[in-house]
Order: structure tokens, then C-alpha cells, then sequence
């Protein structure tokens, strides 16, 4: 079993006053015959104007260590594993990795994680983890 972040129920409380539904805390999925990973979470919300289902997995990261550059490296690596997985096993679940505020205003603004976000079609929620509420969402 995965360790959770430090501010993995920041997230989920942020998501819930937004109406998500927290399907799975975490989203475990299989992968092949050997390989299984752990998504922090999966949540449905049903969009009633356009009634049909959105479903999202998130992964939650504090980067709280002492290099952002060696906490981007983790999550970027861990991102990209992960959406392969759900692209191949819940191709209709969108993966989306959550970011304290603090992070975001300090770190990604920079060139490098700027240029890997395009690259990779990074999708982020950007989160306030002491008021426990979503800031913004980037698609």
C-alpha cells in the first residue's frame, strides 16, 4: 500500500465541497499480470446540464522536501505511468494531478515544469491546503 500525501484529504474535502463523489480512496487498478498501482483518488460528478458522468482520478503531491525539481521529477514520472494505465484500462477517467497553491506560485511558473506541462498535457488542480478548497483547475 502507497503512502498517503500529507495533504491527500485537503484534496478530497476540496473535491467534495465542488460536489464530487469520492468513488475510490484510492483507485487501485491492475496493469498486465505483474503490475498494479495505486491513484490517490477517483471521483465522479454528474454534470446535469449535460447530463452524462465525469469521472477523474487524482494525485496528490505536497512538495514539501527540500528540491521542487526532485519532487516535479517524482510526479511527473508517477503522471505519466499512471495515465498510460487508465488509457488502456478506464480510457473515459481523466487523470489529473493535484498541486498546493504554495507549489504552484513558486514553481511552475518556471521554464522547465512550464514546457513539460505542454509537453505532456500535464491536467492540474491547484489546491489550498489550509482552507482545504480547490483554486483552479488546468485542462
Amino acid at each position: 500500500m502507497s503512502a498517503r500525501d500529507k495533504f491527500h484529504y485537503a484534496v478530497k474535502q476540496g473535491l467534495e465541497k465542488e460536489g464530487w463523489v469520492i468513488t475510490h480512496d484510492p483507485l487501485r487498478i491492475e496493469f498486465g499480470e505483474e503490475d498494479k498501482i495505486s491513484i490517490d483518488l477517483g471521483a465522479e460528478k454528474l454534470i446535469a446540464a449535460e447530463k452524462y458522468e465525469q469521472k477523474i482520478a487524482v494525485e496528490v503531491k505536497s512538495f514539501l522536501s527540500d528540491s521542487a525539481i526532485f519532487d516535479f521529477h517524482l510526479a511527473l514520472g508517477q503522471f505519466l505511468n499512471y495515465r498510460l494505465v487508465l488509457e488502456e484500462t478506464e480510457p473515459e477517467r481523466l487523470l489529473y494531478l493535484a498541486v498546493p497553491l504554495e507549489a504552484y506560485e513558486s514553481f511552475f511558473y518556471r521554464d522547465l515544469p512550464q514546457a513539460s506541462i505542454r509537453r505532456y498535457q500535464i491536467k492540474l488542480i491547484i489546491y489550498d491546503s489550509r482552507n482545504e478548497v480547490i483554486i483552479k483547475w488546468i485542462n
